[in-house]
């Protein structure tokens, strides 16, 4: 695990604005992930951001430690050298076991907002794979991620009959709140886990929904799920509809809708309707919302509804973070084990060689009067003697190595050959050795 980095920046101590800032362009990505993996000079690495976070994580080459990148990130993800101290106070960085944990506590939506959400766990999934088709993403992160996404799956089937609301149901319950028992359509404008869920939540309270997608096919195959109307964006744009609310999630870095479509909007609007932008950087500047006189509710905004309910949710999720604390345990043995492995089959070798040796060598001397059949038996019991002899020590530094400093690990190895030296040397070498450590 010690290969393993994470180095970003999430609501936890930056705004919505600062994390636009290091926010890939969304058709960018693939081209951007190349040169960033070569930049960093890692051997793998998956780019993640979300609507309250951007994360890089990445494994160096065998044999290197991950180190502490957040300049070259800094420097890669926003096109700037960072100012002296800039790097370190804007991003956040984690290592080895520390970075695997925070990889598991993300997927499974602990280290979210909304504490226990489940769109994470689907945003992940898509930057994994838009890392593997980039080809930047390899063996080491896929075991890791792998594990992350089957733990996040495990804990979300545990949890099924209680789901933990996210953002998207904070947005919903926010736009019902907003309607206040009036009759209105609410606009989801791009089609992404977050509008997906809170359009399912809206038509679900007998509230009509109206999908607006760049894609027309893609909104009408959604719309056609949950019984709603499906517009393309650019007609949206041009002619509005008349609608109580809009909830804004797409990809793009620039403002879906600008003054003038707001202009427009609030035109139509028999209302006053309500804005719940989800976009990083946002996808209607807040600027323009309040010319055309339209509320809007942020990133930050929702972010702190969701803070208000974060204990409750992380103490009736603490199962879930037992859960992590045993996978990163069985993750640590099995990586410790894999790393001993060859170390291992040579100590086992040393010990059957030693044992073959030794009774070679007596049937040679004081037992070669034996025929040949107690040979063969003397044989057998001797190499049935070492095996078990060797699963000792063997089995001991398998279940220390993970807690032990790989120092502590290659000194008992270390030892373990002098020993095997020393017994398997001729008996003047041995005995000289004898009358040596007496003396």
């Amino acid at each position: 695990m010690e290969q393993i980095g994470v180095v970003g920046l999430s609501y936890r101590h930056a705004g919505a604005e600062d994390i636009a800032g290091f926010t890939l362009p969304r058709d960018d990505v693939q081209e951007r992930l190349a040169v960033l993996k070569g930049v960093l000079g890692t051997a793998e690495l998956v780019y993640l951001a979300t609507c309250n976070r951007v994360e890089v994580m990445f494994a160096m080459p065998e044999g290197h430690e991950a180190r502490d990148l957040r300049s070259e990130i800094f420097h890669g993800l926003t096109g700037r050298v960072p100012r002296p101290g800039e790097a370190r106070s804007s991003l956040r960085a984690w290592t080895g076991e520390a970075a695997v944990e925070h990889v598991f506590l993300t997927a499974c939506g602990l280290d979210s907002a909304q504490a226990g959400e489940r769109e994470i766990a689907a945003q992940l999934r898509a930057s994994w794979e838009a890392a593997r088709i980039a080809g930047v993403s390899g063996p080491v992160l896929d075991r890791i991620l792998g594990d992350a996404l089957s733990l996040a799956g495990r804990l979300q089937r545990l949890a099924a009959e209680a789901r933990p609301p996210s953002l998207a149901d904070l947005a919903a319950d926010r736009m019902q709140l907003h309607l206040d028992g009036r009759s209105g359509v609410v606009a989801v404008v791009g089609v992404s886990p977050m509008t997906r869920r809170c359009a399912e939540l809206l038509t679900q309270a007998g509230i009509p929904v109206l999908v607006v997608n760049r894609s027309t096919d893609t909104a009408e195959e959604f719309a056609s799920t949950i019984g709603a109307t499906a517009l393309p964006l650019q007609e949206f744009r041009a002619r509005p509809r008349d609608v109580a609310g809009l909830v804004v999630a797409t990809g793009g870095n620039e403002p879906v809708l600008d003054l003038e479509a707001l202009q427009r909007l609030a035109a139509v609007a028999t209302g006053e309707p309500l804005i719940i932008d989800f976009g990083l950087p946002p996808n209607i500047a807040p600027k323009a919302a309040a010319e055309a006189g339209i509320a809007r509710i942020g990133m930050d905004e929702m972010i702190q509804a969701a803070q208000d309910r974060r204990m409750a949710q992380l103490v009736r999720l603490a199962p879930m973070r037992a859960a992590i604390d045993e996978r990163l345990t069985r993750l640590r043995e099995q990586l410790a084990s894999r790393a001993i492995g060859k170390q291992l089959a040579e100590l086992r070798s040393s010990f059957e060689q030693i044992a073959t040796a030794e009774v070679e060598r007596a049937l040679s001397q004081e037992l070669q009067q034996l025929d040949a059949q107690q040979q063969e038996q003397v044989r057998r019991v001797i190499n049935t003697i070492a095996h078990r002899l060797a699963h000792l020590p063997l089995a001991g530094i398998r279940a220390a190595a993970p807690h032990a400093t790989p120092e502590t690990v290659d000194a008992f190895f270390r030892e373990a050959r002098l020993q095997r030296a020393s017994t398997s040397a001729p008996a003047h070498t041995r005995a000289h050795t004898e009358k040596s450590s007496r003396e």
